[in-house]
């Protein structure tokens, strides 16, 4: 008899680029092997979130299709991320009354519960994507973690709530169906890296993940083995390309080629300069007008990151510092100039070796795809009898096509 082949799939939905990876589980041990890879440039999106459904779904597809060859996979069902500032961390609490039988608490207590928690709280045009419990507390026990089997009258929750606009996770869904594919469950974009960067004991002694793309940053604290805070900031790798163009006089291209190869969070005023050629031309900028601009642009960045920080309460205050993520993290000297901006221990994070045909997949920028592809197998894999086969997946909706509230919750 034929051993069933499974699978999980990832799609991370940048502004700039989209990333599609895929899985091989083990049918043993149920470890990951990276067999496709995917990237597209992506466009109709603005900060985010979806301004045109036909580039985003063009830019999924061509991502899966690159995947789906290099695998031998045919796939239609993948988790996705979700990106932009309108992403709200919220904090939720609330009472029931245990109802099981001999006051023992069930399942249904605790989904009553989250409920309470969250009904009057979360405005009626958002969806929930996270509720996080912390802690339960049960008649006068406190900090219980799971009370499923516990016996008590009066049960209490302190929990963290993460939020998204019904309209803007609607339009990612439809970008994502254009494309034929169905969203097994949807993640924020931060939450997603995490996964994929961070190990146990930074989530447990308390640490900030920094996930940043192309125009936006993604930012996900982590501690006590919960994620405590989720923020997106509305600047990106992008924002230093501009600026580059703009402050150099020069093509956006050039600006790219220039960020990538040459440019630096450290400002040193060096006054050499530096030649790049570009289309058969040379092209030559000083280094310190370069390290300017970028400064001037990280100094934002990083003032915005640490004021979500403090509304968090924990600036300054993390064990285990901040971890940098996504394609903007291999800028020259930025986890140093983090280090000085917020006043924490950072470093670049990588994702551990799963085993790629892509050399370059342990890169930060592919955090997020590849935490994407991790949730998606423990949400339970994919199956095929044979490569090419098509795995057809139950769509959770509600309410006209509407993802329900309890779709796609992932906690770490």
């Amino acid at each position: 008899m034929q051993e069933i082949s499974k699978y999980a799939v990832g799609i991370d939905i940048g502004t700039t680029t989209v990333r599609c990876v895929v899985g091989h589980i083990d049918g043993t041990t149920g470890a990951p092997t990276i067999i496709g890879v995917g990237i597209a440039p992506n466009s109709g999106m603005r900060k985010g979130t979806v301004a045109n459904l036909e580039g985003p779904a063009q830019a999924i597809d061509a991502a899966l299709a690159e995947a789906e060859r290099m695998s031998g996979y045919q796939v239609d069902a993948a988790t996705i991320s979700i990106n932009g500032s309108h992403i709200v961390s919220t904090h939720a609490d609330g009472m029931v009354a245990v109802s099981g039988p001999n006051h023992e608490v069930v399942s249904d207590d605790l989904a009553r519960i989250e409920e309470v928690a969250t009904v009057g709280k979360i405005p009626a045009n958002r969806i929930i994507l996270e509720f996080v419990p912390h802690a339960y507390k049960l008649d006068s026990q406190d900090n219980i973690k799971s009370p499923i089997g516990m016996n008590g009258t009066r049960l209490e929750v302190d929990a963290h709530v993460v939020s998204v606009l019904e309209p803007n996770l609607d339009s990612l869904q439809k970008a994502a169906e254009k494309a034929n594919v169905a969203p097994r469950s949807v993640v924020v974009a931060g939450v997603a890296a995490a996964r994929a960067a961070l190990s146990e004991k930074q989530i447990e002694n308390g640490v900030a993940l920094i996930d940043i793309g192309g125009s936006t940053t993604n930012i996900a604290i982590y501690e006590e083995g919960d994620l405590q805070y989720a923020a997106v900031v509305p600047i990106g790798g992008i924002n230093i390309t501009n600026d580059l163009a703009i402050g150099l006089k020069t093509d956006p291209e050039i600006a790219e080629k220039l960020k990538i190869e040459h440019a630096s969070a450290l400002f040193n005023r060096d006054p050499s300069g530096v030649s790049l050629k570009y289309n058969d031309q040379i092209h030559n900028f000083s280094m310190s007008d370069m390290d300017e601009i970028v400064e001037a642009r990280l100094e934002e960045l990083f003032s915005m990151v640490n004021k979500e920080l403090q509304r968090a309460g924990r600036a300054g205050k993390l064990p285990n510092g901040a971890v940098l993520t996504g394609g903007t993290a291999h800028l020259k000297g930025i986890a140093e100039y983090a280090k000085n901006a917020l006043g924490l221990a950072v470093r670049v994070g990588h994702v551990d070796d799963y085993g790629s045909v892509t050399d370059n997949i342990c890169e930060p920028q592919f955090a997020t795809a590849i935490g994407l592809m991790l949730i998606d197998s423990e949400l339970g894999v994919q199956n095929s009898k044979n490569p090419g086969s098509i795995f057809k997946t139950k769509k959770t909706l509600v309410g006209g096509g509407k993802i329900s509230k309890f779709f796609g919750r992932f906690r770490i």
